[in-house]
């Protein structure tokens, strides 16, 4: 049963699967810092205001000018805001990473005296037009 698991486990990637996340999630809370100490005060400054966070859209107000009830709108843009350059860091990081291998190369090839397409180098006769080659 415990070597049907393993077996399991390496035909599955589960393994590999597992690592990636613990990965990622690694990376994930170095590009959180990045961003939340790095970059959001100096998107604070541009914007103006310091705390554009706390932007709210009150709905409801007491007597006294106390708001109520208000629509977060800075809370939603700050999370937005964060989206955006996590995943712009996490396409760079990957794209880094991920690099695709080159294809390799193919077999030698040579071109047919007789009619021109191309046959592997080690044939003796051309497989469209069956002269020597």
């Amino acid at each position: 049963m415990v070597g049907e698991f393993i077996e399991f486990l390496k035909k599955t990637n589960a393994l590999a699967l597992a690592v990636a996340v613990i990965i990622g999630t690694a990376i994930g809370k170095v590009v959180s810092s990045v961003v939340a100490d790095l970059l959001m005060p100096i998107i604070g400054l541009v914007l103006g205001g310091g705390d554009w966070r706390a932007w709210q859209i009150p709905l409801k107000t007491a007597a006294d000018g106390k708001v109520l009830s208000a629509l977060g709108i800075g809370n939603v843009l700050g999370a937005l805001v964060d989206f955006v350059i996590i995943a712009f860091f996490v396409f760079v990081i990957a794209k880094a990473l991920l690099k695709e291998k080159p294809a390799p190369p193919g077999p030698a090839m040579k071109t047919c005296g007789a009619c021109g397409e191309n046959v592997l180098a080690k044939a003796t006769r051309c497989k469209h037009c069956t002269s020597a080659v």
